[in-house]
Parts: C-alpha cells; structure tokens; sequence
C-alpha cells in the first residue's frame, strides 16, 4: 500500500516578525503588533490576511494511512517551536515519500512552509527531489514529484475539483465539498475535527 498523508496547517501572525518589518518598539504589546499589521494590510488591499512568509506555523494536524494502519495526530507540542514543528513534517516525509493530500495546499499551507522553512533552515531533500540527482529512487520523481502542478506526489483536492479554475472560485469547492461530505453520511470537517481530536498524538 502506497502511503497517503493527509495534512492541514494552523497559523498565526508572526509578531516577531512584524516588529522587525514595521520597526515597532519592545513595548507594544503583541495584540498591538497584529492590529496594525491587519490595520496596514487592509488599508493596501481590503482584507487582513497578512503575506503568507508572516503566517506562523502552530500546528499541523495529519491522517496517515500506511502498511501499518491508519493513524491521526498533530505535530505540535505547548513547547514546541515552529521550526521544530516543520522539520518533524518533512522528517515524515522523508521516512514514508507518501502522496501528500491537501485543501488549497498549493496555494497557501505548502508556500507557507516553503518560506518559514527557509527562515529557520528546515531541511526536506525528499520533498524538494526533482528528479535530477542519485537520491535513492530520484530518477523517478522527475515525472512525479512534490512540486510540479499535476504531478500526483501532492494531490490539491481544491484544484482538482474545480478542475484546476482559478482559484477565486474557491469557495465554491469549499461549500461543495460540505455538501457531499453531508449527502454521503460522513462527518464532515465539523465533526471530523471534534472526533480526531480525542485521539491526536504527535508522533511518527
């Protein structure tokens, strides 16, 4: 059985961050920090999502199926830092090389771990195989890798219900996606997510 993990982030604003880009003092307090960065970001565009490289990584709750079960648990700990969070990510998908499933993964949880990997140095060789050296199977991963769009190693469920439409029409799969999930008798992510949170555990 082909390893398939199923994988969604949790972000907040990265104060730290912004105190350095906005050159705020010490003293303003973080809630301030994050109401002038959305006061800012509205004020440019009309909406408070802040830039996707100063969306902090808390948690990252996944679904593993594998030749050992089927499996559910979060990567973060109270004392976890974010880089230790990320590296613990990529670590398992160095160990099982899974088909990774997302929604709208390629267009904001994946970015979002590319750029805050690369801000603490996160290392993920079998993530960002292409193809194009003698790392273990590479030779394969040239047609089928994590990084190019139709490649299947990272299957987007949002682009690929809306086949691959701009994603304005975004919300349009989200509310679809509830539907079914209704019509079919599943749990949906309501239920879901109060169910897997009994049995979450932060390990590989």
């Amino acid at each position: 059985m082909s390893p398939v993990l199923v994988f969604d982030i949790e972000t907040i604003p990265d104060i730290a961050g912004l105190r350095i880009l906005h050159e705020l003092p010490a003293t303003l307090a973080d809630a301030e920090v994050a109401e002038l960065a959305f006061q800012r970001q509205r004020a440019k565009n009309g909406s408070d999502f802040l830039p996707l490289h100063l969306q902090r990584v808390v948690v990252i709750s996944c679904a593993l199926r594998s030749d050992e079960g089927f499996r559910v648990w979060s990567l973060a700990e109270p004392k976890s830092t974010e880089a230790e969070i990320i590296q613990r990510f990529f670590d398992g998908v160095e160990k099982f090389t899974p088909q990774i499933v997302s929604w709208n993964g390629g267009g904001f949880d994946l970015p979002v771990l590319h750029y805050r990997g690369l801000i603490h140095g996160v290392t993920a060789p079998r993530y960002w195989d292409m193809g194009e050296g003698d790392y273990r199977d590479s030779k394969d991963f040239k047609w089928n890798n994590y990084i190019s769009r139709y490649h299947s190693r990272h299957l987007d469920l949002m682009d690929l219900l809306a086949m691959y439409q701009p994603r304005g029409a975004s919300w349009v799969c989200r509310a679809s996606s509830a539907w079914m999930a209704r019509r079919s008798g599943a749990p949906g992510w309501k239920g879901a997510s109060t169910r897997f949170a009994t049995i979450a555990k932060p390990t590989w």
